[in-house]
């Protein structure tokens, strides 16, 4: 049976697919945001995987063609962007206020959690670039003399988590302006974040997609001199 799903080209767009539509079906008939739709694919593949003993090469050989939609999948995060121009330049100040403070906010904690577990400098590097796109953050990473995959994980479990508890945070500490909920998303959790900005407005959708974007680029400087603190 692995040998007849391994030699299967879409194999991997085909169980990463299921696994996507379980997690909308287990959403909306839940209502609960730990049903993500996200977190409910990942652990439907893991498990398949590991039903099958199907290994992760054999997987990545169909699932790869999924990633080809995430450049454009991203570009298109400019059009609701555009849409609310007007209302950028009006708060830009604030805007850039809001994203500079997040990217110091997670480099910093990650400097302080480094020092009290006592991690090393590569293991250091390779959380710095939690909060950001994984494109940027791989490479951030690997510049840095971080471990990469791990990079990945934990830029993956960074935006599944701020996808859960977003609106949740938000309530909690009465985060009310629409413009404060999408900086503060999108500069935390990044793309999977702005997935649920965007389920609570448009506004929150636009200023999370900008966040994205300026939080990478300022994630590129921030680490770099971060790095350097600790040896």
């Amino acid at each position: 049976m692995s040998n007849i799903l391994c030699s299967s080209t879409f194999f991997g767009v085909f169980i990463s697919i299921i696994g996507y539509e379980l997690g909308l079906f287990l959403k909306k008939t839940f209502k609960k945001a730990i049903f993500n739709p996200l977190l409910i694919s990942i652990i439907f593949v893991i498990v398949v995987l590991l039903l099958f003993h199907v290994d992760y090469g054999s997987y990545n050989n169909g699932a790869k063609f999924l990633s080809y939609l995430l450049t454009p999948a991203t570009v298109c995060l400019a059009i609701p962007l555009y849409e609310q121009l007007d209302l950028l330049k009006q708060n830009f100040k604030a805007i850039i206020i809001g994203i500079v403070s997040g990217v110091l906010t997670s480099l910093g904690c990650v400097f302080l959690f480094s020092l009290l577990f006592h991690f090393s400098h590569n293991q250091y590097v390779t959380l710095l670039p939690k909060s950001i796109t994984t494109a940027i953050g791989m490479g951030i990473s690997e510049e840095l003399g971080g471990i990469v995959t791990i990079t990945v994980a934990v830029i993956i479990v960074t935006g599944v988590l701020g996808n859960i508890i977003a609106e949740t945070a938000c309530k909690i500490f009465h985060i009310e302006e629409p413009i404060a909920k999408g900086i503060a998303i999108g500069s935390a959790a990044h793309a999977i974040g702005t997935a649920k900005a965007m389920e609570m407005g448009e506004i929150e959708g636009a200023m999370s997609s900008l966040a994205i974007a300026v939080a990478g680029l300022l994630t590129v400087v921030g680490a770099s001199i971060f790095a350097n603190f600790i040896h």
